[in-house]
């Protein structure tokens, strides 16, 4: 099976250090490159979390990129050490140095070269840093063959807003220039089903259990960083039975074998200050009369049970 190459823009939380980690186990995905930004946590705590995510694994052939600092809004970021904890990954603090003024933004385009026409990018965070990449190189954008991300909430609730997603509320600006400028759909994974995408306290236990048994190191991360992301979550709503991981399953998406129902709709990001400040807009009307916006890809419905047994399968594979 040929690869697929895959170019990853995060802050690398929680659930996008599991995302990252259920890459490094798929058979499918080769990781050919890190853009770390701002976002849950701050670009010098990503960077740093990218670092220990290349100790851990061995894979320091990989590029990183700093991305964004602060949105295209101008505003200062407002991180949440209350979900992700005080660097990103639960309780877990890496010590190690970085480069935190990381500037080679612009390398993105290597990368980009390197793998013309089979690359792909995926977000799992705010959309500045790719919303940066359509303003600069929309040339080199068009060699990209496909986009996947994490974000927005068409049906569904909001989980900063009523009806706002964080990855879009905290910079819709830059979310509604990817939406125009892309030349090619994007494959949006809202809350609509990723809030469905639960790793249940169980599975999680079963999981820790296979890593310590090998003794893996990569996987002994993900008990404690899903129990403190859950811990936050589980107080929010006692009714939760467990942990919705957003980022995992959009990356689970990219995947042959995902079983994801897409429907193509004209999207739009509201961007005018007031209660409907970061929402996604779908048009979903079943008329030949639609609004006027770009057409991309949403994901609304999905197969939990093989969602599930291809996770627990790709994170328990031995790894060659």
């Amino acid at each position: 099976m040929r690869k697929k190459k895959v170019l990853f823009f995060s802050d690398f939380g929680v659930d996008d250090m599991l995302a990252g980690i259920y890459a490094y186990f798929s058979e499918e995905i080769e990781l050919v490159g890190f853009v770390a930004d701002y976002g849950n946590v701050s670009r010098e705590d990503a960077l740093r979390n990218v670092k220990f995510f290349q100790q851990l694994t061995g894979i320091y052939d990989v590029p990183v990129f700093g991305g964004a600092v602060i949105p295209l809004t101008g505003e200062s970021p407002v991180y949440y050490p209350e979900i992700h904890g005080p660097s990103g990954l639960g309780p877990i603090i890496p010590e190690l140095y970085t480069q935190n003024s990381l500037e080679n933004f612009n390398s993105i385009n290597d990368v980009i070269k390197k793998y013309e026409n089979e690359l792909i990018i995926f977000s799992a965070g705010r959309l500045t840093s790719l919303a940066t990449m359509f303003i600069l190189y929309p040339e080199m954008m068009k060699k990209v063959k496909g986009i996947y991300m994490m974000g927005g909430a068409f049906q569904s609730p909001g989980n900063v807003t009523p009806v706002a997603e964080a990855n879009i509320f905290s910079d819709p600006y830059a979310a509604n220039l990817v939406m125009q400028l892309s030349p090619i759909k994007i494959h949006i994974i809202p809350l609509d089903v990723t809030k469905y995408a639960i790793l249940t306290p169980e599975l999680v236990n079963e999981l820790h259990t296979h890593y310590s048994m090998t003794k893996n190191k990569v996987g002994q991360l993900i008990k404690p960083m899903i129990d403190f992301y859950f811990n936050y979550y589980k107080k929010m709503n006692p009714k939760l039975i467990g942990s919705p991981i957003h980022d995992l399953f959009a990356i689970w998406s990219i995947s042959d074998y995902a079983d994801i129902k897409f429907v193509d709709v004209p999207v739009k990001i509201c961007v005018t200050k007031g209660d409907a400040y970061g929402q996604s807009l779908g048009d979903f009307r079943e008329t030949i009369m639609k609004s006027p916006w770009p057409v991309h890809h949403i994901a609304q419905q999905f197969n939990y049970s093989l969602f599930i047994k291809q996770v627990i399968e790709t994170l328990t594979a031995i790894k060659s």
